[in-house]
């Protein structure tokens, strides 16, 4: 039987937004994926000094985001062990015999890709898909990894060049370029702007956010 084609899509999601929708939605498209995980951080590394909105809150919004495609699904394995919040572990406990797997990261992740714990054995484990952000320059690939570019390719090029013979690769694609910020709903949301806080997320997150008066402080 083929393999699945599952990609990995990590993050805080604090929370989901349209952004995080459009990539996910887009991957699957342009990679004709079976289906893509979220897979939301307990604390991730690189913000444990950082106010986090509670786990409990961030799955509901992504479960609330996600329920009318039934390709995109959520994960709780980093949830379930907050004691190993790194993508190469979370790669290796969902890796599988029945899976190809993708891992999907932004362009700012992938700038920093060589300060993640083990990123040599993660660009070993498999395929990256780094999606690129609009004004904001693309990293030089370090020499270990195989990168392709597929950006403007349609799903059948970009699915020839995948099947070929050869170790895990570095996509890099184009798939959505629209510039949301995390930032600037909690901003919305902390004073007020619900029609410019429903722009940025779908209408249920933004009905959960008002109900729960998250990001308030």
């Amino acid at each position: 039987m083929p393999l699945r084609r599952v990609a990995i899509y990590g993050g805080t999601f604090d929370p989901v937004h349209n952004g995080h929708l459009a990539v996910a939605r887009k991957v699957v498209e342009l990679f004709e994926l079976d289906e893509l995980v979220f897979v939301p951080a307990c604390v991730p590394p690189h913000k444990r000094n950082a106010s986090i909105t509670s786990a409990f809150h961030r799955f509901a919004m992504l479960a609330l985001a996600t329920e009318p495609d039934q390709r995109l699904l959520i994960s709780t394995v980093e949830l379930d062990s907050p004691d190993r919040p790194y993508a190469v572990d979370t790669v290796a406990r969902m890796q599988s015999e029945s899976r190809q797997l993708f891992f999907v990261i932004g362009a700012d992740s992938w700038a920093e890709i060589t300060t993640w714990h083990e990123w040599e054995r993660l660009l070993g484990m498999c395929d990256l898909i780094v999606v690129t952000r609009p004004h904001y320059p693309l990293a030089e690939p370090p020499a270990e990894a195989e990168v392709v570019d597929v950006r403007g390719l349609a799903p059948d090029a970009i699915r020839e060049l995948d099947g070929r013979e050869r170790g895990p690769r570095v996509f890099i694609s184009d798939a959505v370029m629209m510039d949301v910020s995390a930032t600037r709903i909690r901003e919305a949301a902390r004073v007020h702007e619900t029609a410019l806080l429903r722009t940025m997320v779908p209408p249920a997150v933004a009905e959960h956010i008002e109900k729960y008066k998250l990001y308030g402080n």
